[in-house]
């Protein structure tokens, strides 16, 4: 029982987070503007975020890929950094891990909205020379670290991240009236084990899922589905399961009321801190309103990565080439420019392979 209420503390900031680029995507800015004020706000120290000189000194020549930061300024891309963490008495900040880590990249041209979760077990330079599981950085050292663990080691140029408690998704699901998902014959034991588990934890009521097929799931129902990671796929699965449990989300949202949308920010922006302030929060908003989802991956990518165990780290999933799932990571978010990886990835590739190389053979 303890092993399930330590996965059910996990397990909802995934989703959790995706609902806020949700809410960034439905185009609810009536809604949103009344709630802003919810919002836990936090100045950052960006002199502390580190940005690779390389990406915003080099001015591109012919025949010179176009750095990340100058397709910022000319594709009016924005990236920003969202998080989800084992939040216990509202602490969102350094000494809790992240168990979600993901970016969204924002195309104010393109009218696009991508998403790409960084598997929290990957194997990267915490930010400062120190190689861990990725999400140790946030532990260490609050949502700083974290940002500037993403900027090393995947050629990015983030200053501003979103954080999100555990909780919610239950009550943000249940506001739109659930959502239908497909449910196999194999997940009905373990989605029914997770309801358990999280009932005990909130001393509430469920209702068990009694048989497969393509159904109306509540919220407890949706978290819990959304937990399975003992099938075949195992956590990356998972990511598939909460993936489709946030597109089932999207599409209910498109015919919600405004009264259904408030009950959904009202279970959201409670548990958020971020280093955007109100009027940045609004002009995120209102450039993002109506925009589309066209992209929701993993990194490392699918046969990029391997998983070994790391000595004292324990099981990681090492990116077999760091450089070429970076370069993979940049045409998700920039397909129309060229890029090569700059000298830290390379360097920074280099170190992963020579210290995980004995672990995989």
């Amino acid at each position: 029982m303890d092993k399930r209420k330590r996965g059910f503390r996990g397990s909802v900031p995934l989703l959790v987070a995706e609902i806020v680029v949700l809410i960034l995507s439905i185009g609810v800015m009536y809604v949103v503007i009344t709630m802003t004020r919810e919002v836990n706000h936090k100045n950052i120290d960006r002199e502390q975020i580190h940005v690779n000189e390389e990406l915003i000194t080099q001015e591109p020549t012919k025949g010179e890929e176009i750095k990340p930061e100058k397709k910022e300024e000319k594709k009016g891309c924005r990236n920003i950094a969202l998080f989800g963490v084992d939040a216990r008495n509202g602490e969102l900040g350094k000494g809790t891990r992240s168990d979600t880590i993901m970016i969204a990249s924002i195309d104010q041209d393109a009218q696009e909205i991508k998403l790409v979760s960084v598997f929290r077990d990957t194997y990267l330079n915490l930010g400062n020379d120190t190689y861990n599981k990725c999400n140790t950085a946030y532990a260490r050292g609050g949502p700083e670290q974290a940002i500037n663990m993403l900027n090393r080691n995947l050629d990015l140029a983030i200053t501003d991240y979103v954080t999100i408690g555990f909780s919610g998704l239950i009550d943000a699901v249940d506001a739109l009236g659930g959502v239908e998902m497909e449910v196999t014959e194999s997940e009905i034991s373990h989605l029914n084990n997770y309801q358990l588990c999280m009932a005990e934890e909130l001393q509430v009521d469920y209702a068990p899922v009694e048989q497969s097929g393509r159904q109306l799931l509540n919220g407890m129902q949706a978290t819990a589905y959304c937990r399975i990671r003992y099938t075949k796929g195992d956590d990356f699965r998972r990511a598939e399961r909460q993936r489709a449990v946030l597109a089932a989300m999207m599409e209910k949202a498109r015919g919600a009321s405004v009264m259904e949308l408030t009950e959904l920010v009202n279970a959201v922006l409670p548990q958020v801190e971020t280093s955007l302030n109100a009027n940045e929060i609004l002009s995120v908003l209102g450039s993002v309103a109506g925009y589309r989802v066209t992209a929701s991956d993993g990194f490392p990518f699918e046969g990029g990565r391997a998983g070994a165990n790391v000595g004292s780290k324990g099981s990681c999933v090492i990116p077999m080439d760091l450089e070429e799932n970076v370069r993979q990571l940049h045409q998700v978010f920039y397909p129309t420019e060229a890029y090569t990886p700059s000298k830290e990835v390379r360097r920074i590739s280099d170190e992963i392979k020579e210290q995980t190389n004995e672990f995989l053979q």
